[in-house]
């Protein structure tokens, strides 16, 4: 391992040099390290605000989406002028203004079971910063299959969780994983999204930065990593919690499988999509849709599109919506989640031509912007 250092990179990473635990040999374990983060939204960016200026040597970032106003407030990477740019492009840019000795790989795609195993290959860690269960499953049975550790933390509304799976102990085996804190996945819907029941704006900053903290302390081999530990953060009450789980022997991951299958969710791939461009073309043409808007009334109440009909997901998997079955209708949430179950309900109560907005009305606003 190369340990020599620039006179610019021992002035950038003297507060390292000096520091016990780190070091020269550490801090040339730092530059030789990769590592990939899935999400650069409230977790991923102060992780990767911290990654790199720690002077991590490769940094890849998996993202699809595109700035959205809804973002700046937790999403610290990005300002008024990335609106509508892709997240990756935008985080790059200001990862390389951090620190322009850090390289940084962009893959602005989503993560799915086709393309997981190939991301994963050629980095050291995974930090997960996505919201939602099915990439979840997916990050940590790919992280299994491919040896890698998974650096997970999750937040909703003023509560947080961070741990550390599938770490490489000691003896040469693995750590609990995932699976093995949350053997199966909740009810769809059976948890709110942050965009439904909103997320004190610093929470992610304060969890992803500990992210950071977890993947530095396994690339530099010290202190006690949260292997089989889950830290609780309330930041109401500023009070932690640490729950120890063990390794569980009643399962096995042997390939990655249909992720939103097992939550519960239909596959996106088998569903009738609309993209935003496309839907603002038929809305300025005036063409014949019905426009259904599946959040909750305070997202609603927040900006709609057009004249939509609020029906939240919850009355719709009671019932079905005034709409006539044979026009044209789509669907739209936050994000696109909530719009694909209810693009499945609205099919199974007779409606024939039903569509679901890609990338919801986020991407739409982006669209229009």
């Amino acid at each position: 391992m190369n340990k020599d250092f620039s006179a610019a990179e021992r002035l950038r990473y003297g507060r390292h040099f000096s520091l016990s635990g780190v070091g020269i040999s550490g801090q040339a374990k730092l530059r030789a390290a990769r590592v990939l983060v899935v999400g650069a939204g409230g977790l991923g960016c102060p992780a990767l605000l911290y990654l790199a200026a720690a002077g991590v040597g490769t940094i890849g970032i998996v993202d699809a989406d595109r700035v959205s106003s809804s973002n700046l407030q937790r999403q610290i990477l990005y300002g008024e002028g990335q609106l509508g740019q892709l997240k990756v492009e935008a985080a790059r840019a200001r990862l390389q203004e951090l620190n322009p000795l850090v390289r940084i790989e962009l893959f602005p795609t989503n993560l799915s079971r086709t393309n997981a195993l190939d991301i994963l290959a050629d980095y050291d860690i995974v930090l997960d910063g996505t919201d939602n269960f099915p990439t979840r499953y997916l990050i940590n049975d790919a992280c299994v299959l491919a040896d890698k550790v998974c650096v997970y933390g999750s937040v909703f509304r003023f509560e947080g969780q961070l741990s550390v799976f599938n770490a490489l102990l000691p003896d040469g085996s693995r750590g609990p994983n995932y699976r093995d804190l949350y053997p199966s996945p909740p009810q769809a819907g059976q948890v709110p999204s942050c965009a439904q029941d909103g997320i004190l704006g610093v929470l992610p900053g304060i969890i992803g930065t500990r992210q950071a903290s977890e993947v530095l302390k396994l690339l530099l081999g010290i202190g006690d990593p949260l292997s089989g530990k889950l830290l609780l953060y309330d930041a109401l009450s500023g009070q932690e919690r640490l729950i120890r789980f063990p390794k569980r022997t009643n399962y096995r991951i042997d390939t990655l499988i249909d992720y939103e299958l097992f939550c519960g969710l239909p596959a996106q791939e088998s569903l009738p999509t609309i993209d935003a461009t496309s839907l603002s073309r038929m809305l300025h043409q005036e063409e014949a849709i019905q426009l259904l808007d599946v959040r909750t009334a305070s997202e609603f109440a927040r900006g709609k599109i057009a004249a939509a009909l609020l029906f939240p997901l919850a009355q719709l998997e009671q019932q079905a919506p005034p709409l006539n079955k044979e026009e044209t209708v789509v669907v739209y949430c936050q994000s696109g989640k909530r719009s694909a179950r209810a693009v499945a309900l609205l099919q199974a109560y007779g409606f024939q031509r039903v569509f679901h907005l890609e990338g919801g009305i986020s991407a739409y606003t982006a669209k229009e912007e």
